[in-house]
């Protein structure tokens, strides 16, 4: 099973370089599960980005940043668990190391889940 684990900024976070500890035990958390084969890809994400509407038959396309936003996905690392609770499990050990904030964790589907794959 295949999990987007996403974290979240709603504005309210200190912005800032993270300190060499937290570096240090990220770095060790990512070595181990990439070692693993858990983890599949990570990465933080711009600001803001492009968004697409698609609107009878009409497609817009709209730059960012978006004031409306009460709140973005910020970082992302695709994982692949036996269970969900799994992808729970190292979202907490995420947690622990990184401290406060938040998150989001969705099941990723692909074409070998279709009917019949």
């Amino acid at each position: 099973m295949r999990f987007l684990m996403m974290t979240t900024d709603d504005g309210s976070a200190p912005a800032g370089a993270p300190d060499e500890k937290l570096q240090t035990e990220m770095g060790r958390f990512i070595e181990e599960m990439s070692r693993s084969g858990v983890l599949l890809a990570t990465g933080g994400l711009e600001p803001g980005g492009t968004r697409i509407k698609s609107s009878g038959g009409k497609v817009t396309v709209l730059d960012g940043p978006f004031a409306e936003a009460k709140e973005t996905v910020v970082g992302f690392a695709l994982i692949e668990v036996g269970t969900r609770e799994e992808a729970i499990e190292l979202s907490k050990r995420f947690w622990a190391i990184v401290g406060d904030g938040e998150g989001v964790i969705q099941q990723v589907f692909g074409p070998e889940d279709l009917p019949g794959q």
